[in-house]
């Protein structure tokens, strides 16, 4: 029997030293693994290459994006894995764990999982050099953005034009010579309208954006994309200058319209130096 089975659709692409792979519609399922920092984000589907993904951040509790859950518990106690950190929305934590704990009597297998719930503000280290913060998104159930930091040593201003005698001279005084600074490495927002992405500064300064762009035909009606707590490629074309981001991702495009439409549309109305770093994620 092969380790992994081709279960689910997903793309790949790398940026810098992170890898990208998942794929994500509209109403139909959204999963995503960024393999070097051992972290997912939601569960539409548990695909057989993410089981050995021991963190996943979850966005928000719609069945797109949880429904996998207890699917990606039992296979991986069926495969005698360690059990995964399942970060959640506070909100929605007890209704999450009720519902693993109804899995868990239906299927007569464990659903074990260390079950987090997370906060706008709160704070999750995933190792010594990389942890993650969670914001506030705009949707139609409590919903959470998540952004991936690192933590590097800068050289202080003061020392900056030191020569390499005075550079040593100080270091060898026991002086502090570099301060701890944090690098948004990677922001994922989850479901949300454009106001969403007002709470949190990263979501336009994070080496890659991971965020949605649900519709993006002209007559569709802004305000009841809205509404529905969903993202609008015109609300793009509005706040162009503000994506500082070296890459960004744009997912969880509606059934409605196919991933080549999206590709023209933007092209026609993003100005290019932000359609050159947009990826439609089909």
């Amino acid at each position: 029997m092969p380790e992994t089975l081709p279960n689910a659709p997903y793309h790949r692409m790398r940026h810098g030293q992170l890898t990208i792979e998942g794929w994500s519609r509209a109403g139909v399922q959204s999963y995503w693994r960024i393999p070097e920092l051992k972290i997912g984000f939601d569960l539409g589907v548990a695909a057989w290459d993410f089981l050995h993904t021991s963190t996943i951040f979850i966005t928000h509790a719609h069945l797109d994006h949880l429904a996998a859950l207890p699917v990606f518990l039992a296979r991986r106690a069926m495969m005698k894995l360690p059990k995964p950190t399942i970060v959640v929305p506070a909100e929605v934590r007890d209704d999450i764990r009720a519902m693993l704990d109804c899995w868990q009597r239906l299927d007569k297998g464990p659903q074990e999982c260390t079950l987090t719930g997370m906060a706008p503000g709160d704070t999750f280290n995933l190792n010594d050099k990389q942890f993650v913060t969670a914001f506030a998104t705009e949707h139609t159930v409590p919903s959470r953005g998540y952004v991936v930091w690192e933590r590097r040593r800068k050289l202080k201003p003061q020392f900056a034009k030191f020569g390499p005698v005075g550079f040593q001279m100080a270091k060898n005084s026991g002086v502090e010579l570099t301060s701890e600074v944090t690098i948004p490495l990677l922001c994922h927002t989850g479901d949300t309208s454009a106001a969403g992405w007002d709470s949190e500064p990263a979501v336009f300064a994070s080496q890659i954006l991971m965020t949605e762009m649900s519709f993006a035909r002209e007559e569709h009606s802004r305000d009841r994309i809205r509404a529905f707590g969903h993202t609008h490629l015109d609300d793009f074309v509005e706040q162009a200058e503000r994506f500082q981001n070296e890459l960004i991702i744009a997912a969880h495009l509606t059934t409605r319209d196919e991933p080549g439409q999206f590709r023209e549309w933007a092209k026609a109305r993003l100005p290019a130096g932000l359609f050159e770093r947009l990826r439609i994620w089909d």
